[in-house]
């Protein structure tokens, strides 16, 4: 088996030295510039040239500048401290970047994120935030991503993450729909109903079905419908009133008090799961990260309280 020989290279600081003589013209510059006295920087060139096996200084009169070897070393070594600055100038504005970008499932970016955004840009109008309305979850540190809003057990693909709020569904439709009629529970199965049912890999969307065995109302077993994979669609197809549907309170705030949707039966049911917040921790370095984390928590809070019944279910 072949050994592989370890690179010999000159100590980072010896290289760092030269560097500043060939830059600054003389050893007593760059001994002003480091904050050292040109003995040291004598100390350090006498090891690279030990090292190399090589001259890299002479005199000139009363002046010690680079020879031929030195300029020759010193014009390649140069190239790569001029990379380390350039890697730290373009850390350094990353780190302050005020673009947050925040991930999110499709309908909660349609319906409720997207919505409630506009409070955070007021309080804090000169941070951007970009919001990306996918239902793949993405790879956060790999992916352009700096905040996630994940439902379920999708978030235990993260490494950072925590609880949101767990959502409920009411009976909702225009009230076109029902012209002003008082329903009740067994009244409103009789209308078009309109399902969510969501992709396989989350947890079942409460349906109509659980509707009817809370209420004890009978579901007639060929009832009928359109359904959605978006909870988003099957919204608007309420707002236009073709159906009743079970929304999501988070979903409907606007609708609700524009008056394009109504709750004829205040009967809710709980998600079986809740929604979660991930960030990647390079996030909360940026200028704005740790205040659109709280932001969010805080809004979840809030939501969660509008979301439940006002009695225990």
């Amino acid at each position: 088996m072949i050994e592989k020989q370890a690179i010999r290279t000159v100590p980072l600081k010896g290289l760092q030295v030269f560097e500043a003589v060939g830059r600054c013209g003389s050893v007593s510059a760059a001994a002003l510039e480091l904050n050292v006295s040109p003995g040291a920087i004598s100390q350090q060139i006498r090891k690279i040239e030990s090292f190399l096996g090589v001259t890299l200084l002479e005199r000139n009169g009363r002046t010690v500048e680079l020879n031929q070897w030195g300029r020759l070393y010193h014009h390649e070594i140069s190239k790569g401290f001029e990379q380390f600055v350039l890697a730290e100038q373009i850390l350094e504005r990353a780190r302050n970047e005020n673009a947050l970008v925040l991930s999110a499932l499709s309908s909660v970016v349609n319906k409720w994120i997207g919505r409630r955004i506009f409070d955070w840009q007021a309080l804090h109008p000169s941070a951007h935030v970009r919001i990306v309305g996918r239902d793949k979850e993405p790879r956060i540190g790999f992916d352009d991503i700096d905040f996630r809003i994940s439902y379920g057990s999708d978030v235990l693909q993260h490494e950072h993450y925590t609880e949101l709020f767990r959502d409920w569904v009411v009976p909702t439709c225009s009230p076109a729909l029902i012209k002003g009629k008082a329903l009740s529970a067994a009244r409103l199965l009789e209308y078009p109903l309109l399902h969510v049912e969501w992709e396989r890999h989350f947890t079942p969307y409460p349906s109509w079905r659980e509707f009817a065995a809370k209420t004890g109302a009978a579901l007639e077993e060929s009832s009928a419908g359109l359904s959605f994979t978006l909870s988003s669609s099957a919204i608007d197809a309420a707002v236009n009133k073709r159906g009743i549907v079970l929304a999501q309170m988070s979903m409907i705030t606007d609708e609700l008090e524009a008056q394009t949707l109504v709750i004829p039966v205040d009967i809710r049911i709980p998600l079986q799961e809740s929604y979660f917040l991930a960030w990647d921790r390079a996030a909360l370095q940026k200028p704005f990260g740790p205040a659109f984390r709280e932001w969010l928590v805080s809004i979840s809070r809030q939501q969660a309280r509008i979301s439940a019944p006002s009695t225990p279910a």
